[in-house]
């Protein structure tokens, strides 16, 4: 059994390189109200692993208020405010005008994550997608960038940002194509979104494509407290993790830890403006 003592153990040894790099780490995807810790001891846990800048994402009004809560108490804790596809449904104009008030905020830094969900379908797909415009539009309104949620559903996904989002920022998180999309949203300007999936056995896939593209394509995220990487699969995850996804793609193209950190971190804080 992994006890918090070995997990600090293992961390520790396997992150051992990463207090020496001379730059930071951006997280750019973590669920922190979904993490079942005590949130400065998370922050302060991921800023000893010199993850020094994370992005909290809402996935409803109650998840984005809470966002912009540990924003404004963090110093660098940004929020990304949105309604994730399987609470589609329960965007109504009323909802969606206070979204739009909460995204005016300071520290929010993008709109999402919003996009479409083919697997568990809790929101109808047409209800999927209307709401996913409207997300588009509001981040064209207050010129935000966007976090993409696509699963299973990357033929609708890709449509429906090329006629509704030309000429803003894009982030696919947690990346699930294949190469061939990966090409596609490089090609049209969109970052993708690399987590500890990148580090499972089974991940020949994200892994090709990561050595493919361009690490200036890329950015991390851990989508805790989902996901975590190995050793830690099936575990809560956490933003101090990000490391080990940085060392896993630094293995993978052959480069230095050094490197990842440095460029993930400025796409990142070039795409969020922080």
């Amino acid at each position: 059994m992994l006890t918090d003592q070995k997990i600090g153990r293992i961390l520790n040894k396997r992150t051992e390189g990463v207090i020496k790099v001379s730059t930071f780490f951006v997280e750019t995807h973590t669920h922190l109200d979904l993490i079942k810790k005590n949130t400065q001891e998370v922050v302060r846990d991921a800023a000893e692993k010199k993850v020094t800048k994370m992005v909290t994402i809402g996935i409803d009004l109650e998840s984005s208020k809470i966002a912009l809560e540990f924003a404004s108490r963090f110093e660098g804790v940004y929020a990304a405010i949105g309604f994730h596809p399987h609470e589609s449904k329960f965007l109504d104009e009323e909802n969606l005008k206070e979204l739009e008030e909460l995204t005016r905020k300071d520290k929010v830094v993008a709109v999402g994550e919003t996009g479409l969900d083919y697997y568990w379908k809790h929101s109808t797909l047409p209800c999927q997608m209307e709401v996913f415009k409207k997300q588009i539009s509001l981040a064209r309104k207050l010129n935000l960038p966007l976090i993409i949620h696509d699963r299973e559903a990357h033929r609708d996904t890709l449509k429906i940002l090329a006629e509704e989002a030309k000429g803003l920022k894009i982030l696919l998180h947690c990346f699930s194509g294949d190469l061939n999309m990966a090409k596609v949203c490089i090609e049209r300007g969109y970052y993708l979104g690399i987590g500890g999936v990148v580090t499972f056995n089974n991940a020949k896939k994200l892994r090709a494509i990561v050595k493919e593209v361009s690490l200036e394509n890329l950015v991390l995220e851990t989508d805790s407290p989902y996901l975590a990487p190995h050793p830690f699969r099936g575990k809560p995850n956490e933003p101090k993790y990000i490391p080990l996804i940085a060392e896993k793609i630094a293995e993978i193209k052959g480069i230095s830890l050094e490197k990842v950190a440095k460029i993930t971190s400025k796409t990142a804080q070039e795409f969020f403006g922080i």
